[in-house]
């Protein structure tokens, strides 16, 4: 568990959920905002993600002494009070701020709680479909109050696999053609793909057993660690889509249940073998 005693990653856990108890109020007033920030692209920003983080951010630094890394302000801050300096929360205060500011329901606030760049505590709120997910590293998955069962093996072709946004000219690592070849060829198999707009979602209920697997081509920390504790919590299995176990600083995000994993990580890497895209390119990048 590395810096934390199990009672100690508890209480955090504790007050880092009526925290997010505290936020969803704001939260579900203000679902349906307008963009406020551009971030570049598609891709923006609401004045209730940044007025949020500011709360969430501020709250837990006040009362536990640990950094925030948030998306929206981006830094971690020094520690405070003698805290071990390899902590540090991950918060994305609105995952699926497009499907938010639509007025859809696929959105929720992630937190994460790092110890030397792995996940040892998870929390997924989603507001507006009255659902908490909760998971310590030395623990099992938690939903609404409630002790989960073990993810069992499940073959990939009865399992739903969630997908992230997709857009055939990205660019990048995973460039949109080679995202098209990977989507193209888990959906030969596959029960259904499913694309939510809350990678957040994705995960927690890959982590609860209702999709077999949740795919992310994005590398941002506060998308996936929270939803990386939930998932290897219920015994799931998760790494990059190279079979790498997944870290901060992970290129790319594969949660998935046993079974499903190992027949998305043989397709993967069939793909890449048919165009020639290997770990060695990424690296290079």
């Amino acid at each position: 568990m590395g810096s934390l005693s199990q009672s100690q990653l508890e209480e955090l856990v504790r007050l880092a959920g009526e925290i997010l108890d505290a936020a969803s109020v704001r939260f579900r007033e203000g679902i349906g905002a307008p963009s406020a920030v551009n971030k570049g692209g598609r891709d923006f920003a609401t004045a209730l993600d940044l007025e949020l983080e500011k709360q969430i951010g501020g709250e837990l630094r006040k009362r536990t002494g640990i950094p925030v890394l948030g998306e929206e302000f981006g830094h971690g801050e020094k520690s405070a009070g003698g805290v071990p300096p390899d902590l540090l929360w991950v918060l994305d205060p609105i995952d699926g701020t497009l499907n938010y500011s639509a007025g859809l329901p696929m959105a929720g606030i992630l937190l994460a709680l790092l110890d030397n760049r792995e996940p040892v505590a998870g929390l997924t709120w989603l507001p507006m479909l009255n659902e908490k997910f909760v998971a310590l590293s030395a623990g099992c998955l938690i939903r609404n109050g409630k002790d989960q069962p073990r993810l069992e093996r499940v073959d990939v072709r009865e399992s739903i696999i969630a997908l992230g946004s997709f857009n055939l000219d990205s660019a990048g690592v995973y460039p949109g053609e080679y995202r098209q070849e990977v989507i193209g060829e888990i959906s030969r198999v596959c029960s259904r793909l499913r694309l939510q707009g809350c990678t957040g979602a994705d995960l927690a209920y890959t982590a609860a057993g209702s999709l077999g697997a949740a795919i992310s081509f994005g590398h941002h920390v506060w998308d996936h660690a929270a939803g990386a504790a939930l998932v290897r919590a219920a015994g799931g299995i998760v790494t990059d889509l190279h079979g790498n176990p997944w870290e901060a600083g992970s290129p790319s995000l594969l949660a998935a249940s046993p079974g499903v994993h190992e027949q998305l990580i043989a397709i993967i890497r069939a793909v890449n073998a048919r165009t020639g895209f290997t770990q060695e390119a990424l690296d290079a990048e």
